[in-house]
């Protein structure tokens, strides 16, 4: 037997809602087949909604019950939300760690002819350096907000809430820069990430704090934890294998 849906949605000249057209596709994903009323303009649109006593449209009918939102809509199929993954999410750091590797690997490849060679963690490390900086700085005042909640030099003092993005940049692009470079970029990555990885242990292990960590920007959902420390101890591993690295990598 098929199965149809009722589907209303905004489609006008001037707005096509992103919703609807979501609603739409994982409707027909499943087998439904959508009977696609789309509601030409504004009045149009709050005339349904006042009509049914919705808020918002898109609006999903299945068997003649109401389903709702494109969210309603998705737990309907027993999927995950976007509100369900506002809680916590490793999604941004495993995708900045996850491009960096590949990216590190590609360089790697392209002038050493193999993915083997020791400048690959090295670039991966300062290519993951350089994306979680650029993150942090498109929104600096949000960053330092959730940095002060545990970085403990910067509780000392503010101003390196500010200056940390930018030394965890340009240690990033020495480190890929290498030769003598290697002698400033490596200090700074033992410095910033020995200060971070005592932070972290401090905040979650010792006092046990439930913090989002500010790794990928302010606004960010990850919490402050293993991947945390992680990242600062590799910095740590950076600032202190790198110089003994020179002419090897």
């Amino acid at each position: 037997m098929a199965k149809t849906a009722t589907l209303y949605r905004m489609v006008t000249d001037e707005h096509l809602c992103p919703s609807g057209l979501k609603s739409k596709h994982l409707l027909e994903r499943q087998g439904y087949t959508v009977d696609d009323h789309h509601l030409r303009s504004r009045e149009q649109t709050e005339a349904f909604k006042r009509e049914h006593g919705v808020d918002t449209t898109p609006q999903t009918f299945i068997d003649g019950q109401r389903i709702g939102g494109h969210e309603d809509l998705q737990r309907f199929f027993g999927k995950d939300t976007r509100a369900d993954e506002d809680a916590t999410s490793y999604q941004p750091v495993i995708a900045v760690f996850g491009v960096a590797a590949l990216m590190a690997l590609a360089a790697t490849w392209a002038t050493t002819g193999t993915v083997l060679a020791l400048r690959a963690p090295i670039w991966f490390v300062a290519i993951s350096m350089c994306v979680l900086a650029i993150l942090k700085l498109r929104d600096l005042e949000s960053f330092s907000n959730q940095f002060l909640s545990y970085d403990l030099l910067a509780r000392r003092d503010v101003r390196y809430a500010y200056v940390y993005p930018f030394a965890e940049m340009l240690a990033g692009v020495l480190m890929l820069a290498g030769g003598t470079a290697v002698w400033v970029a490596a200090p700074m990555a033992l410095f910033i990430g020995s200060i971070g990885a005592v932070s972290v242990i401090k905040a979650v292990y010792v006092d046990k704090r439930d913090l989002r960590c500010a790794c990928v920007g302010g606004d960010s959902n990850v919490p402050l934890g293993a991947i945390s420390l992680t990242e600062n101890l590799m910095m740590v591993a950076m600032g202190i294998g790198m110089p003994l690295m020179v002419g090897v990598a």
